[in-house]
């Protein structure tokens, strides 16, 4: 049985992460690129899992070039929900969320519908994420984020 103070530190654990999502969509929609790429490891990836291939980018600097491209082609709005984590360690986590893509650049309209499958690392005392991992379920065909995300 876990301890009291083991309960708590779960707990503040549990929403840090969570909002360490809240904050990704946050700078996505404010296009703020360096707080968004401060939310990764130093040495964190972003990795879009397409249909025969998939697109991997590793370190600060080529995230915020991505993410960078997005915004100007997509100028994307997310929204996030259900949000699933499992606990490897006191410095380790994995989760799952879900996640609406639409573009403000054609009248809001959904883009695409997927998830996050995430691993997070608790670097001094934040969460960041180490990996994260989107895959495409559904995709708009005239919008293709393979387009933006794959070279």
């Amino acid at each position: 049985m876990k301890t009291t103070d083991e309960l708590v530190r779960e707990l503040c654990d549990r929403a840090a992460i969570r909002e360490l999502s809240d904050r990704y969509c946050d700078c996505i929609w404010r296009k703020d690129l360096d707080a968004l790429v401060s939310l990764f490891t130093d040495d964190g990836a972003f990795i879009v899992e397409g249909v025969e291939r998939e697109a991997i980018s590793h370190g600060r600097a080529r995230l915020k070039k991505v993410y960078q491209k997005s915004l100007d082609e997509l100028d994307p709005r997310l929204f996030i929900h259900t949000h699933i984590m499992d606990f490897i360690d006191e410095n380790r986590a994995t989760g799952r969320c879900y996640v609406e893509v639409f573009s403000a650049k054609i009248e809001m309209r959904r883009i695409g519908l997927g998830y996050y499958d995430d691993e997070y690392a608790k670097v001094k005392d934040k969460w960041k994420f180490a990996r994260r991992r989107y895959f495409l379920d559904t995709i708009d065909s005239k919008i293709s984020l393979r387009k933006t995300f794959m070279p």
